[in-house]
């Protein structure tokens, strides 16, 4: 029975399996299968004019970008950022023998609130690194006004926001630097993969050094650098999915627009509506519950779902700050961050992705509504 189904949170975008294999044969015919090859070079071409960045480097996940980013701007001290995001944000910084200071969100993006920055920063403090959550771009203008006042630097995690821009602008422009994730389960896919947006050749030769071991020729070592390169069949894959986001992008337009005018007016039920400007990606769609209004809580919400074959995700829940590596921060204590307790302890983001069907998605509109 259709009811049977499992409606998945997500689905990769995977690019033709014969085309891939043809891609697959040429690699395999020049033997040149990592290391800077064709594939590589020609990706990291197609993306920086797709997002319209001036310099891109690829890398075999999300997270080496944001710890690369970290020792290729010297950040040491302490680094402001949020705690409503994957633990990779604040993991780059524990990595890096960095402390994270979270400050608290704004309840109207999910974003860390600017306006509560100036009072964490420290003499130690060194860097901001917010996250686009959800795609959705983050005030760049006033964080960027609050980083040249004191002299930091800025890295934005958007590892949610490829393809996102305001008026017609990258919001991966903004910043010192920003990072990408290209995992599975992003609007865009190399299976595992990511990048780090620069702003200038000089940079992104550091950063080229940095991801091959501080290699700057054959017997030179420049740096201390990480093996975190992106190989050939995954730079293959990804120019392939270049060639289709677009269309997949339109196809989650479309699933975010069936469920606003299904939940609206559904009373304890919240989301967030597009920002004017700004051209979105739809990576996700968390729906807020107030169960006072809605009648039971988040929690029962989610595990009713599951029992009907939808898998909503509670993305991001629980807060970076209460895991144990970070709870005993001086900035982790819930009294400092209530809004992103409050929407943590409230969000499911329901199924996004470009192969939902009308009745995936009327399944899902019908299992909150009922």
């Amino acid at each position: 029975m259709d009811n049977q189904k499992i409606i998945t949170v997500t689905s990769p975008l995977l690019p033709g399996l014969e085309e891939f294999n043809e891609v697959l044969k040429e690699i395999w015919a020049s033997k040149w299968i990592t290391n800077n090859g064709r594939f590589h070079k020609l990706l990291e071409k197609e993306l920086a004019a797709y997002l319209r960045v001036p310099y891109i480097s690829l890398f075999t996940n999300g997270t080496l970008p944001l710890i690369t980013a970290l020792q290729a701007l010297r950040i040491s001290g302490e680094v402001i950022t949020t705690p409503y995001s994957f633990v990779a944000t604040t993991h780059s910084l524990w990595w890096n023998g960095i402390k994270p200071v979270f400050v608290d969100i704004d309840p109207r993006t999910g974003n860390i609130d600017p306006n509560k920055i100036e009072a964490a920063i420290t003499p130690k403090t060194t860097a901001i690194m917010p996250v686009h959550v959800y795609g959705k771009p983050c005030d760049t203008q006033r964080i960027q006004e609050i980083a040249d006042k004191y002299g930091l630097k800025v890295i934005y995690d958007a590892a949610h926001a490829f393809g996102v821009e305001i008026n017609g602008e990258s919001i991966l422009n903004a910043g010192d630097m920003s990072t990408l994730s290209f995992h599975a389960t992003k609007v865009y896919n190399t299976i595992e993969g990511g990048a780090l947006v620069m702003h200038d050749e000089t940079t992104k030769k550091r950063i080229d050094y940095l991801k091959n071991f501080g290699f700057a020729g054959e017997t030179e070592i420049v740096a201390p650098g990480i093996n975190s390169k992106m190989d050939e069949m995954r730079a293959a894959y990804g120019l392939l999915n270049l060639k289709q986001v677009d269309v997949a992008i339109e196809a989650r337009h479309q699933v975010a627009i069936r469920y606003r005018n299904a939940l609206r007016n559904v009373s304890g039920i919240s989301f967030f509506d597009d920002m004017p400007g700004v051209k979105h990606n739809y990576s996700y769609f968390p729906i807020f519950i107030n169960a006072d209004e809605y009648g039971i809580a988040r929690d029962e919400l989610y595990f009713k779902m599951k029992e009907q074959n939808v898998m909503g995700r509670r993305y991001f829940y629980p807060l970076i700050s209460t895991f144990t590596t970070y709870r005993g921060l001086p900035s982790a204590v819930p009294e400092n961050l209530p809004e992103a307790h409050k929407m943590a302890d409230s969000v499911i983001c329901l199924p996004m992705h470009h192969v939902l069907s009308e009745k995936d998605v009327e399944r899902i509109i019908n299992c909150i509504i009922k």
